[in-house]
């Protein structure tokens, strides 16, 4: 075996470009297969990062169905009412299968300012204590709410890195440093850590400001019902609670609330992260066979050029196969022999498809700042992918080869 490999180098050094030309196809099929799945794989681990977030234990309470098409249902959504924070109330008492319930309502866009400096179009969002965890907040200095704070309704805000940054610059710690929004003073007690390099943010607070509900309602003349502007809520399960059973219990609280007859469809919706990730891994299944018929029909070429140069290979060796023969060489080892050369021609081929693929990698996490890596299994089923088009590609020449007439063979020029 380990002859026969050398033998395939030796052929492959002898004739470069013959050889160069002869593998180009199986490169270009593995670039395409394992180029678009490494794309894949690095755009899906960067999607799926960030529904994590999201939570695979929680419901959101929403007027719009995630797994609906927003096109068809739009007005039908819009006409849903918003949710009061009657309904959050009712939720949080009554779940049995909840660990926390939360609510939040958007305040609308404002003017922040500090000293001689402002921002603009800053969003702002009134939150419940139990929003902290189930957003995920992470601060890159100060706190959330505390309990005291939020039931008392203080003058406290937290702000995005971005609003943080534009308002106090580098060199200024935000914290405990007081700013204006529409005359009212707040004293800021946290600031959240910047988004990530995440394709998909499904809490980007960077621009945005929260204050405690209580302190919305007392400050900013916002109503209990929701009216007018965009609220929510999330539910956190329990262990152990599955979530269809958490899910069952929503809608009876909900339809209860709203005094909704048996007959009537309800006018919210209960989503999950799971019709998320359905969504996606169709869209993602979709891609990879993409790129897995074009990289086929590039390695089909590819595996004719390399039949081809086994072909002339054992043409040009005939003489010494039949003297290897008349040796005592069996018919198994020439055609073991064959299909190995063969196998490190498409090999060679598969370790350059590869290679480029992890140069174009890099430049492009380089130039787009955003990382597309080359994970070992890909590597694997590239270097498996080759082996099996050079077991393919060199089968017929090999077994030419194994079946000749050592006498024949030999006198042949």
């Amino acid at each position: 075996m380990g002859e026969g490999a050398a033998q395939a180098w030796q052929q492959l050094m002898a004739n470069k470009l013959r050889s160069f030309l002869s593998i180009l196809g199986v490169t270009i099929g593995i670039f395409c297969i394992i180029g678009v799945k490494s794309a894949v794989d690095s755009l899906e681990a960067n999607i799926r990062g960030s529904l994590q977030k999201l939570g695979n234990d929680v419901i959101y309470v929403e007027k719009f169905s995630w797994g609906e098409d927003p096109g068809t249902n739009y007005w039908k959504w819009m006409r849903r009412p918003n949710f009061s924070f009657g309904e959050y109330e009712a939720l949080e008492e009554r779940l049995k299968s909840a660990s926390q319930v939360g609510y939040w309502q958007f305040l609308g866009l404002k003017t922040i300012k500090w000293r001689s400096s402002n921002t603009e179009n800053v969003f702002f969002l009134g939150v419940t204590q139990d929003c902290n965890d189930l957003f995920g907040l992470e601060y890159s200095g100060g706190r959330f709410f505390s309990s005291l704070e939020y039931q008392s309704g203080s003058d406290v805000v937290v702000l995005g890195a971005k609003i943080a940054k534009g308002l106090f610059g580098e060199g200024i710690d935000p914290i405990d440093k007081t700013v204006n929004v529409g005359g009212r003073k707040l004293r800021v007690i946290g600031v959240l850590q910047e988004s990530g390099k995440d394709l998909l943010k499904p809490f980007n607070f960077d621009n945005g400001a929260l204050v405690s509900y209580n302190l919305a309602r007392r400050g900013f003349s916002i109503r209990r019902n929701g009216q007018f502007e965009r609220t929510s809520i999330l539910v956190k399960a329990k262990p152990d609670v599955e979530l269809e059973d958490m899910k069952d219990e929503i809608t009876g609280v909900m339809r209860a609330k709203r005094q909704l007859k048996p007959r009537e469809e309800n006018n919210f919706a209960l989503n999950t992260l799971s019709i998320l990730s359905g969504l996606f891994d169709s869209v993602f299944s979709t891609i990879n066979v993409a790129g897995f018929v074009i990289g086929v029909f590039a390695l089909l070429v590819g595996m004719f050029s390399v039949a081809n140069i086994m072909f002339v290979s054992v043409k040009e060796r005939t003489n010494i196969i039949g003297i290897k023969m008349a040796l005592g060489a069996k018919r198994w080892f020439i055609l073991l022999e064959i299909l190995i050369e063969a196998i490190v021609l498409c090999i060679a081929g598969g370790a350059l498809g590869l290679l480029f693929i992890w140069g174009g990698a890099y430049a492009i996490t380089k130039a787009i700042d955003f990382e597309i890596f080359l994970s070992w299994n890909n590597m694997l089923v590239g270097v498996i992918t080759s082996v099996a088009v050079g077991i393919v590609a060199g089968l017929i020449p090999a077994l030419q080869a194994s079946r000749m007439d050592p006498v024949v063979a030999i006198r042949s020029k």
